[in-house]
């Protein structure tokens, strides 16, 4: 069997790890021109499904290194007001297993047969039941199954699924990261907490390795290379709907709403790396009638992207590629015929996928009142 993964996230990388320990042929091709071409390292929370899902994929020689890159993490999601007082609550506590999302991926990129420049054009299914993808600026390649991993904006589901389209919520919010040091101690209650004031929302994280990235692939796994990081806070700053940075930095832009904050919670901005700092929408792909059986599937963010208040994409995601994954092998071991492991894998998956998008719109008010959600 030959399957074909279009999009270089964490559920594409995760689905061709587990195929590739199974001796299934994948390939991933990414429209990216490069692997690093975007920075992609904010810190994740799995709950442990999602965690399993990822451990299952990857081969069991790893999965030292993967205990250690990763952190245990609860948060009493408190409401703080500016000053870091405690003003409510947002419900009840939340447990997780913490990742750094660059070095996660540059941990399922090992090994990989990962095609860059590679942007999906279309794509046909022939006679004999293989599909043929096509790019911009390569040749076509055949296989039997062909995955769309590609995200929000999916060409995969441009083709297979037309009529399911991105909704914007209208919410943007501003992310970065800063190097988490001693002089941030005393924001560690507004880890996973809110900070609300002025109109906006801002959310904490932390993100402490057991051991350095770099160090712990040295000790215990010497064939795959990680990312030189450390310790650092993630925050977010979410703005009112519709909200837009006019001619500001992204970092000048948080700054601006936050006059009269706590003097750490300003230090922690302006320490921030500017070229980690971004603005980004808030957009969700709720799954809607389900396509012809065929070649051709969808997996994460491109069939179910969430908003990020429900802190369930990646799991989502992941959950994906370990389902497919099995189904897949038993297909290719002949316990089953392929169309009918893909029809089971996708009737699972917008079950839940369905879910953890209502879920995740459910939450958003919390952070954004004025949110689109129709």
């Amino acid at each position: 069997m030959r399957v074909s993964i279009v999009g270089a996230g964490l559920g594409g990388l995760a689905l061709a790890q587990g195929l590739r320990g199974a001796g299934i042929e994948a390939a991933v091709f990414e429209r990216d021109p490069s692997i690093a071409a975007r920075f992609q390292g904010y810190r994740l929370v799995l709950n442990p499904a999602g965690f399993q899902s990822v451990r299952d994929c990857l081969p069991p020689r790893w999965h030292p290194l993967l205990d250690e890159i990763v952190m245990d993490a609860s948060a009493e999601q408190l409401v703080l007001d500016p000053q870091l007082n405690q003003i409510g609550r947002l419900g009840g506590g939340r447990t997780g297993i913490v990742v750094d999302r660059q070095v996660l991926r540059h941990l399922l990129l090992t090994g990989l047969d990962v095609h860059t420049d590679a942007a999906l054009t279309g794509y046909d299914v022939k006679a004999d039941g293989m599909v043929r993808a096509r790019f911009a600026r390569r040749d076509p390649v055949t296989a039997d199954l062909l995955v769309g991993a590609d995200g929000v904006a999916s060409a995969v589901r441009g083709v297979l699924a037309p009529r399911t389209t991105p909704v914007d919520t209208g919410v943007r919010f501003v992310i970065g990261r800063t190097p988490l040091t001693g002089e941030f101690a005393d924001l560690s209650k507004a880890y996973g907490s809110k900070i609300t004031g002025d109109g906006v929302s801002l959310l904490l994280g932390a993100m402490r390795f057991r051991t350095p990235p770099k160090q712990a692939a040295e000790r215990l796994a010497p064939d795959v290379s990680l990312p030189d990081i450390g310790d650092y806070v993630r925050w977010a700053m979410i703005l009112p709907p519709n909200g837009s940075l006019e001619d500001a930095t992204a970092q000048d832009a948080v700054l601006s709403r936050m006059r009269g904050w706590h003097p750490q919670l300003h230090a922690l901005i302006e320490q921030a790396d500017p070229d980690n700092t971004t603005l980004l929408s808030i957009r969700v792909v709720k799954p809607g009638e389900r396509w012809a059986p065929g070649p051709v599937t969808l997996l994460g963010d491109a069939i179910h992207a969430t908003s990020p208040t429900g802190g369930n994409g990646a799991n989502t995601a992941l959950r994906d590629a370990d389902l497919l994954r099995r189904h897949l092998i038993e297909a290719d071991q002949g316990r089953r015929n392929l169309l009918s492991a893909v029809g089971d894998y996708e009737r699972q998956m917008f079950a839940y996928g369905t879910e953890a998008v209502r879920s995740s719109l459910e939450q958003l008010p919390a952070f954004a009142p004025e949110a689109q959600l129709s």
